[in-house]
């Protein structure tokens, strides 16, 4: 008798992931290529799909020693429909900087997720919003209120739509780049230039799916084009501290184009902003960096101004926020020792 267990059927499956390999992709085990494409996934968890049969490759399930190749179908299902669609609210304060009938003006702490998604399923301002606000409008992607959103680690002002008005109208400004958004940033490294502007076409890195890249050349199709204008406040020794504004508002743009032009994000683990990028060998100086990373243990990076035409009185309003204090101790932290270098 056969005492296997019986797999669900494919069609009885919902997708929570889905990739195509690259054309340039070495022959890899699939639960090593999907450990760099599925955020917060361990092997094991992986191995563990697999062998519930919930990994296929152009359509059939496959084991967790499959190799890939270019071109490859890769699917996650299981048995559940994603845990983002299933929205809850939950009692999570909200540090409302403005609110109206139409729109909210919401100031984002740093470690809260914006959006539920793999991994964070609850405590997101999602869940936050739908607790404290009823009948908000969904956006495209079906998230209430949504009209753009900042990273998990990123701090700083997010506005939110609360008719389907508003929605609409605040969405074409952010597609028509009418809105203004200015980020304040701390770069490893001594920006040459005052001011200056990085343009780059940004896309899905092709080795790590959870990192961006710039795309350049005859790669250039491959990304969508972004733009970020900067400014120097002020040059800290091996760091400086930036205004950065956005003209587009592609994901990890800041990020991204940073790390492009050789002036990662400090403490941005993601693109390697967490290790000691610029500086001296001294054992002193390795001390007091890793202090800066744990005044700041994140991106140091904050969304500091916002504007936008309000969409019924149609007036321009503009927002604006502290730089928090964990990101203010670390520049405080870099102020004295640029003075020291000085000396």
């Amino acid at each position: 008798m056969d005492t296997t267990p019986e797999l669900p059927r494919k069609d009885d499956l919902y997708e929570h992931y889905k990739f195509v390999v690259e054309k340039g992709q070495q022959p890899l085990r699939i639960d090593k290529y999907l450990m760099n494409f599925v955020e917060n996934a361990t092997r094991n968890k992986i191995q563990a799909a697999a062998k519930d049969g919930s990994i296929f490759v152009n359509d059939s399930p496959v084991k967790s020693n499959y190799k890939v190749k270019p071109n490859d179908v890769i699917q996650v299902k299981f048995e559940h429909p994603p845990h983002e669609n299933l929205l809850v609210g939950e009692d999570i304060p909200i540090d409302v900087i403005y609110e109206d009938e139409d729109v909210l003006v919401v100031n984002k702490p740093a470690g809260m997720v914006v959006h539920p998604g793999h991994g964070n399923y609850s405590g997101t301002l999602i869940n936050a919003l739908i607790f404290h606000f009823e009948n908000l409008p969904k956006n495209s992607s079906d998230r209430p209120g949504l009209v753009h959103r900042i990273d998990k680690d990123t701090s700083g002002l997010l506005v939110v739509a609360k008719t389907e008005h508003a929605m609409n109208h605040l969405s074409n400004q952010f597609a028509e780049k009418t809105s203004e958004r200015e980020y304040v940033a701390i770069v490893w490294g001594n920006v040459k230039e005052d001011e200056g502007t990085v343009e780059g076409n940004i896309g899905r890195h092709p080795k790590n799916r959870l990192q961006n890249t710039v795309f350049e050349g005859d790669d250039t199709y491959k990304g969508k084009p972004a733009v970020t204008h900067y400014k120097v406040i002020e040059r800290l020794g091996y760091v400086t501290l930036l205004s950065c504004k956005l003209e587009t508002g592609r994901t990890h743009q800041i990020r991204v184009h940073m790390k492009h032009i050789g002036h990662t994000l400090f403490n941005d683990e993601r693109y390697g902003g967490h290790l000691i990028l610029k500086g001296t060998t001294f054992t002193k100086y390795k001390q007091f960096v890793d202090n800066c990373f744990k005044v700041l243990p994140r991106q140091a990076l904050h969304a500091k101004t916002l504007g936008f035409e309000h969409p019924t009185s149609r007036k321009f309003m503009s927002f604006s926020t502290d730089i928090p204090e964990d990101m203010q101790q670390c520049i405080e932290k870099w102020k004295h020792y640029a003075k020291h270098l000085e000396n």
